[in-house]
C-alpha cells in the first residue's frame, strides 16, 4: 500500500463525530461521490437482509455492475460484514 493511501486511512481514523466525517468527506469528495458511497453501503445492508438484486436495484437505483461488486464484497470482503449489521437502517 502506498504511503499516500496509508496517510489517508490514518486521517480518517482521527475522525470522531459525524460532523467530522461530513466536513472531511465534503472537502475530499464531490457530493455525487459521497452519494455513490452511501448507495453502496445501503445496497450491502439490503443484500445482508436477504433482498434480491432486483429489490436492491429498485430501492437504490444502483447499477447492476456496481451491485455485483458490492455483492462480492459482502460475500468475500472484509469490511461490510464487520461494520454493517443487516438490521441497521
Amino acid at each position: 500500500m502506498s504511503e499516500k493511501i496509508e496517510a489517508l486511512y490514518r486521517l480518517i481514523l482521527r475522525l470522531e463525530t459525524p460532523e467530522d466525517c461530513r466536513d472531511l468527506f465534503g472537502d475530499l469528495c464531490t457530493e455525487k461521490e459521497i452519494e455513490k458511497m452511501a448507495e453502496r453501503v445501503l445496497a450491502a445492508r439490503l443484500l445482508m437482509q436477504g433482498k434480491t438484486y432486483q429489490q436492491v436495484i429498485a430501492e437504490t437505483e444502483i447499477s447492476s455492475a456496481t451491485l455485483s461488486r458490492v455483492s462480492r464484497c459482502v460475500q468475500y470482503g472484509k469490511g461490510y460484514s464487520r461494520f454493517i449489521k443487516s438490521s441497521e437502517s
